[in-house]
């Protein structure tokens, strides 16, 4: 059974992890939340489940006004060519389904499936924001509450500098 998002922050407040959380209308994308969280502090994220034709899978968490280019990362990340994951692997490897995902979710990857890479300019924000596992509200944690989450879930965080991508 996937984490709910109170399990979230039961194991926030475990791991000794500060975070409020704002409830909101379902959001889907970076433009629909942008004045809701124009609100709260920090760097907002944009989120993106993503897999390569070797089958290996990738979350990235990016700043919401970072350029992505998508057909170029795997440069960066060494991987083959990324494309979008379905929907179906979501729900099966993250537990959530599209338009919540987030770094919040690599709690419900145990087997450790995912690589989770992160984008430097958000990394560099204080105070990050994500959905808690739904996207009907918005959690902000530290960066650094981010990094010590990533690591108890047993993942690694790769932060990559995007801005690099030609």
């Amino acid at each position: 059974m996937p984490a709910s998002p109170s399990d979230l922050f039961e194991y926030l407040d475990r791991l000794g992890i500060a975070h409020k959380t704002v409830e909101h209308e379902a959001t889907f994308t970076v433009e629909e939340g942008r004045d809701l969280k124009a609100t709260m502090p920090g760097g907002h994220s944009k989120n993106l489940f993503m897999k390569d034709k070797d089958g290996t899978i990738v979350l990235i968490s990016a700043w919401a006004d970072s350029p992505l280019k998508l057909n170029q990362l795997h440069k960066l990340i060494g991987t083959r060519r990324l494309s979008f994951a379905s929907g179906e692997l979501m729900e099966e490897v993250l537990g959530v389904t599209p338009g919540s995902v987030t770094a919040f979710a690599l709690m419900n990857d145990t087997a450790g499936h995912v690589r989770f890479i992160a984008d430097a300019a958000l990394m560099a924000f204080e105070t990050v924001n994500f959905h808690p596992l739904v996207n009907t509200a918005t959690t902000a944690i530290s960066s650094d509450g981010l990094r010590g989450f990533v690591e108890a879930t047993g993942h690694t965080l790769t932060e990559i500098d995007f801005t690099t991508l030609t």
